[in-house]
């Protein structure tokens, strides 16, 4: 029996999301050569290698959450085949996260869609799985899906999740695991709560 998001709370969450990475992050990621949780944790580790803030980290850390929304019973089988895992997973995290983290979670895919609009030589980078499901998410923006996505106050931080998504992708890299990252989850989780009262 799976929990429902409305049991889980400040104290339970991260070891939760952790569960999650340590029963079912070995899932296949996309056609991809990394699967779920390498590609998640790889990102968190690159962020964390140029010191980037911890909250690009554990944004990073839990971009593809919504892959795994099942995990919280909040979603059935009459979901459509395209499940925007971006809005799931920003969906379960709001409760618990600091707006960034959520809007990169949130607004990875749209950065991508943003990125190959706005930057030619970005789309060239892509793997052949992301240009697949850039297809099905739309594409590039057009000139006014770029206007107001320019208006997100996280814009950099979505950005700066974007290129960090595309560079988890690398079957030989070794990183830590979830656990190594939970202490500055439970800080975020932390700070968010601590605003919320």
């Amino acid at each position: 029996m799976k929990p429902d998001i409305n049991n889980l709370s400040r104290d339970t969450i991260v070891e939760f999301i952790g569960s999650i990475f340590d029963r079912r992050g070995d899932e296949e990621y996309l056609g991809e050569p990394v699967n779920m949780g390498q590609h998640m944790l790889q990102g968190a580790t690159i962020a964390e290698q140029n010191d980037q803030p911890e909250e690009i980290i554990v944004g990073a850390l839990l971009h593809d959450i919504g892959h795994f929304t099942s995990e919280f019973g909040t979603f059935t089988m009459d979901d459509t085949e395209d499940r925007h895992h971006e809005d799931a997973g920003a969906e379960v995290l709001e409760r618990f996260f600091p707006s960034v983290i959520t809007d990169c979670v949130r607004y990875h895919v749209a950065a991508k869609r943003y990125l190959c609009a706005t930057r030619p030589e970005y789309f060239r980078r892509l793997s052949d799985a992301s240009v697949h499901s850039l297809n099905l998410q739309g594409g590039p923006m057009d000139a006014k899906e770029v206007a107001v996505f320019e208006q997100n106050e996280n814009l950099e931080q979505i950005i700066a999740v974007r290129y960090l998504d595309d560079a988890g992708k690398r079957p030989d890299m070794v990183t830590p695991d979830f656990w190594h990252f939970a202490p500055m989850v439970q800080r975020m989780v932390d700070r968010h709560c601590k605003t919320q009262t």
